[in-house]
């Protein structure tokens, strides 16, 4: 997605230019993100579906944004699935993740979910008795944790080794006997999502070769008959190299000669994206307060912090951040300043881990200017322990799409 920052800073020097106090804000660019995910559904080869999960970003307007674009959206709690069924009646959905509670099966059927992807045994014997009370037929994809040697691991691991998530490989046997005598639940795919935070394409495309081959021996070995294959999400963002970002053109072109060569006749490959289609739509703002300078360390202490912003903290980076200045000085003292150096970029809580830059290049930065953090668009605000100290909450601002 091509970041469009002269709009961005635009719209918030207007804001801080109004504002009555520090600025401390979000703003998506809802143009870009069109745009971005438009690209991102047309480049997909045939046979493909691309689903946005919806944990990322669930603020409406940018669901509002994707539907368009997209085939449905991923849930992966009852209260998401309330949620967006109380705005898109009709959307299809696909209901992810563990732990699921009897109500929120009972809610998937009720609503008419598109797919259920089952984590367990377990749940699936429950999913089985809720199906038969309601008189309904559960339509399941096995959600199944893979190993694959020489997978190569990324910063955050889902399976291909002792995980909470997924039905282990060596108990899928047992599972698919088990089904056959249980009408209530129809069989239409295989879940599978070892990892997230891929930054290659190439080892991302092989992953997905790997998917659809192990899908291949089972349908032959068990007699299967699915319609689909979800291949998860993954997909990061390069927050440390912003420059250098996943090889979509590259992923998608490779796609493309994968599913000609290798693919299951009849079986769609479905894609649940998050973090890759809305981080970069997303800019958290926050202006200066103060400048420290404490045992040959500079802070710069911003109107905001990590509970507004746990991104760079839950992922252990240094976010990259611009400076926008704002030339109002509204005091008699000389303005705390720091140029030409490295900084420490905090925010307003009582504690160290508050934290969002560190060890960062400035060439200036001043009280009352405004850091502009981009790639805030997924897990940034929705992650975030919004009401440790109690202090406000920041704006929400989005740029239409025109």
């Amino acid at each position: 997605m091509e970041l469009r920052l002269a709009e961005v800073f635009a719209h918030l020097r207007e804001a801080e230019a109004e504002a009555g106090a520090p600025l401390c804000a979000y703003l998506y660019d809802l143009a870009a993100l069109d745009a971005h995910a438009a690209a991102l559904a047309a480049s997909l080869p045939p046979g493909c579906d691309l689903f946005y999960a919806i944990k990322a970003n669930s603020d409406l307007p940018i669901l509002q944004t994707l539907a368009p674009h997209v085939a449905g959206f991923e849930v992966s709690s009852g209260g998401e699935l309330a949620w967006v069924r109380a705005h898109f009646a009709e959307i299809p959905v696909i209901f992810s993740g563990p732990g699921k509670l009897d109500d929120e099966l009972r809610q998937a059927l009720e609503h008419g979910v598109d797919c259920l992807h089952v984590e367990s045994r377990h749940e699936l014997q429950r999913l089985a008795e809720i199906a038969a009370r309601l008189g309904r037929t559960a339509p399941v994809a096995l959600r199944v944790n893979l190993t694959l040697d020489a997978l190569a691991e990324t910063p955050l691991m889902m399976g291909g080794k002792p995980t909470p998530f997924g039905i282990p490989t060596e108990q899928l046997p047992a599972c698919l006997d088990w089904l056959r005598e249980r009408p209530e639940i129809r069989l239409r795919g295989l879940h599978f999502h070892l990892l997230s935070h891929q930054l290659d394409a190439a080892a991302h495309l092989r992953l997905v070769a790997a998917y659809l081959a192990q899908t291949r021996r089972w349908c032959e070995a068990h007699g299967l008959a699915l319609d689909h294959v979800n291949v998860g999400g993954g997909i990061g963002i390069n927050y440390r190299e912003p420059a250098r970002q996943f090889d979509w053109p590259a992923f998608s072109a490779g796609l493309a000669s994968l599913l000609h060569e290798a693919g299951l006749p009849g079986v769609r490959v479905r894609f649940e994206l998050g973090r890759y289609v809305t981080a970069a739509c997303g800019y958290y703002a926050m202006q200066v307060v103060d400048i420290k300078h404490s045992h040959g360390k500079t802070f710069v202490v911003g109107r905001g912090g990590s509970h507004h912003f746990r991104t760079p903290y839950a992922q252990g980076h240094s976010h990259p951040f611009h400076v926008l200045p704002v030339d109002d000085w509204p005091y008699a003292f000389a303005r705390p300043q720091a140029a030409d150096q490295r900084v420490s970029v905090v925010g307003q809580l009582c504690t160290p881990k508050d934290l969002l830059a560190f060890d960062a290049p400035v060439e200036s930065v001043r009280c009352n200017d405004v850091l502009v953090f981009p790639y805030a668009g997924a897990y940034a605000w929705h992650i975030s322990h919004h009401d440790f100290l109690r202090h406000p909450h920041p704006a929400q601002w989005y740029l239409p799409v025109e």
